[in-house]
């Protein structure tokens, strides 16, 4: 009986794969450049150039040419000491042969060949090699030129004889017992460099994938200004439509004596706040390496690694930040160690000189710290570290991962920039100054700025949300014949409540005096509950967001109590209206209710039984008086003063108040110009900050007040 295979049984040794040489890097290439558009393609290029770009930043070559050629191929030359033509005794190959098809081999692995390079070409070249159909490398040295030529990265040779040229398309016959380096031609004994040309294997890279011209441009110009002296020079010669070289070869030529200092003044596109400051140092830090010992095992070894740090700066009166970040020439578009250790030796250092001069910069306690975006605003700067090795976060070299170097820059960034704003020199106080106020600028603007979208969310919300419960709403969908009353006190809305027609008059009781908006700030405002409800209710927002049409009522009467509280009451809620709701102010909407003052119960013969006449000043109780007296009749002692709302009956409250057909209304309006400005006067008098006209206003009204006529 047989036993049926499990997943588990069917997963063995004869399903693994090993993957020997280049065999990995043509199977995932991905793994070494990313992708395998356009962009992998840029990638293998820079892997090249850097190589070249290294032998300059070792002082050993002054031009790298870069050719476009017509059949797709590309071709860089350099002027430097030349590939090692010699056999590398550990694996019986020429260099030439082991820099372009072994991986991690070179001179950049801890050999002492280079101090700082921007390719490990170890990897880099031998990875071009394996992705491209055809890549030529001619290396003069010792006098002689040497040649070598491979096949999707199998070394061996084109028969170019009698054909239109190099190409991958030629016949190719790979060597077969050993490998050879030929010597095709005598060069000046002190001639030396490197030429590489490859066509990309288009079984891996899409037809539609091509090297751009724009971004090698700038790629090409970037470098210049990391290397000071050097000259690169570009060539198109492929004819393409829509770039330069469309109508025939162009060729551009860069060099910059200037470095860092030059890449941030061309950076920088808006006007200067300061000048482009210049900060170097160097730093060490001990690394553990795994190096070969004499028995050809990998052992761990201390060594002491040297980091250089060279940054140019500059602040500008904009807003944006251009921050570009570079190891040994290579761009690191996601920052990493170096980028951090500048950002925070930038933000200390400025906190530390903004808390020393808080007193010239108009800085308290109270205000926020500063913070790194404060920092940055306006900052145009060019950051880049040499050290030998660098370890990446992947083999796209985006991320720099070696960690001591961020307390490096730091330091450095920290000791220049210290220099700098402490200078005694006068040019350098005056840019000191105005750096170190633009930063407290920004951070104020911040904080402002992040006032505003809180302010602004309040609002949002208030205007959104769900009615206040206190709100007795009506039940018409009319808005011009709704009416909403902003009464004083909650005793006085039980009263009102039952006083009012709650077809079309709704409620909304006030608890005490709103807050003074005259004075107060828009968060102030928004955050007082009574203002808010206010907002709420009415539902047309506030201030510039003030929609007339959204309102939800046709008519808003304030009924408050007649007394000076009363009057305070309302000369708050008129503020509210003027400053934040004045489109209902202009279209006649706001009006104040005018309850009575008196009751005056008539008695006696020649009127009706139980008639009841009520006053609404002092003026119109004495002339009813008079009047009563002159006709014999007589009324009931004492007359009834009225305090406050809550003091009448709800029947009271309608006939004299609330009910449409009866009560008196006074509509506040702004009809003219000239009443605009005696409004704009007297809430400023009233209500606005300047204490001493509203002294002088009360003193001098004070003489003309009736003492008898105080409540007390």
């Amino acid at each position: 009986m047989s036993v049926p295979t499990t997943r588990a049984d069917s997963y063995t040794a004869r399903h693994l794969s090993v993957l020997e040489g280049l065999e990995a890097v043509r199977k995932r290439p991905g793994m070494y450049i990313g992708s395998t558009d356009s962009r992998g393609l840029m990638h293998c290029l820079w892997e090249i150039i850097d190589n070249a770009v290294d032998e300059a930043l070792e002082g050993h070559a002054q031009e790298v040419r870069i050719i476009l050629h017509p059949d797709g191929s590309v071709e860089v030359r350099d002027d430097g000491r030349g590939i090692p033509v010699d056999t590398v005794e550990s694996v019986g190959l020429s260099g030439v042969e082991v820099v372009f098809t072994k991986l991690h081999a070179g001179g950049k692995f801890g050999g002492g060949s280079y101090a700082a390079s921007g390719g490990l070409h170890g990897v880099g070249a031998s990875v071009v090699n394996a992705l491209s159909a055809r890549l030529d490398v001619e290396v003069d040295r010792g006098g002689k030129t040497h040649r070598m030529t491979f096949r999707r990265g199998e070394p061996g040779e084109f028969s170019d004889a009698g054909t239109a040229g190099p190409s991958p398309e030629n016949d190719f016959a790979p060597f077969t017992s050993r490998s050879e380096l030929a010597v095709v031609g005598k060069v000046p004994r002190k001639r030396t460099g490197t030429r590489v040309r490859y066509w990309a294997d288009r079984q891996i890279f899409p037809a539609t994938a091509a090297f751009g011209y724009d971004e090698l441009i700038q790629r090409t110009r970037q470098t210049s200004f990391l290397v000071p002296g050097l000259t690169l020079v570009v060539r198109d010669e492929r004819g393409l439509a829509g770039t330069p070289g469309a109508e025939g070869p162009v060729e551009e030529v860069f060099r910059h004596d200037g470095g860092v200092v030059d890449f941030a003044e061309h950076l920088a596109t808006d006007g200067a706040v300061s000048d482009v400051w210049h900060l170097t140092g160097s730093g060490t830090f001990t690394e553990t390496v795994q190096r070969l010992d004499a028995r050809g095992h990998l052992a761990p070894e201390e060594v002491e690694r040297t980091c250089e740090v060279e940054v140019a700066l500059r602040w500008g009166i904009g807003y944006d930040t251009t921050l570009r970040s570079f190891v040994n020439i290579i761009a690191t578009p996601k920052g990493g160690t170096h980028e951090t250790g500048f950002e925070q030796g930038l933000l200390r250092t400025l906190r530390k000189q903004i808390e020393t001069n808080a007193r010239r910069l108009k800085v308290s306690a109270k205000d926020p710290k500063i913070e790194k975006d404060d920092v940055l605003a306006g900052m145009t700067a060019v950051v880049t570290v040499r050290l030998p090795e660098p370890q990446f976060e992947g083999q796209t070299k985006e991320v720099l991962g070696t960690a001591p170097v961020r307390a490096i820059v730091a330091k450095v960034v920290s000791d220049g920039l210290t220099e700098r704003l402490t200078s005694p020199k006068r040019d350098a106080k005056t840019q000191a100054t105005a750096v170190m106020e633009k930063v407290v600028g920004e951070m104020r603007a911040r904080v402002q700025a992040r006032l505003t979208k809180e302010i602004s969310r309040r609002k949002n919300a208030l205007e959104s949300s769900s009615l206040p419960a206190k709100l007795a709403d009506c039940r018409t969908n009319d808005v011009d014949s709704s009416e909403l009353f902003l009464v004083e006190g909650d005793s006085a809305l039980g009263t009102a409540k039952l006083a009012r027609s709650s077809d079309f008059q709704a409620l909304l009781p006030l608890r005490g005096k709103i807050l003074n908006v005259q004075k107060a700030a828009a968060g102030e405002i928004l955050k007082n509950a009574e203002v808010a409800s206010i907002i709420q209710v009415i539902g047309a927002g506030s201030g510039r967001t003030f929609d007339l049409s959204q309102a939800r009522y046709g008519k808003i009467v304030l009924m408050t109590d007649a007394d000076v509280d009363g009057a305070h009451i309302r000369t708050l809620l008129l503020t509210l209206f003027y400053r934040h709701m004045r489109p209902l102010v202009e279209a006649g909407r706001v009006f104040a209710a005018v309850p009575p003052l008196h009751r005056v119960d008539i008695v006696g013969s020649g009127g009706k039984k139980g008639e009841v006449v009520y006053t609404y000043s002092e003026a119109e109780l004495n002339a009813l008086l008079k009047k009563l007296e002159r006709t014999g009749r007589r009324f009931k002692h004492p007359i009834q003063r009225y305090k406050g709302l809550g003091e009448m009956d709800a029947h009271q409250l309608a006939e004299t108040t609330m009910d449409p057909s009866r009560r008196t209304l006074r509509r506040i309006s702004m009809a003219d110009e000239a009443a605009v400005t005696e409004a704009e006067r007297v809430f400023e008098l009233l209500m606005g900050s300047d204490v001493a006209p509203r002294k002088d206003f009360i003193i001098d009204g004070a003489q003309r007040i009736d003492m008898d006529r105080i409540d007390a």
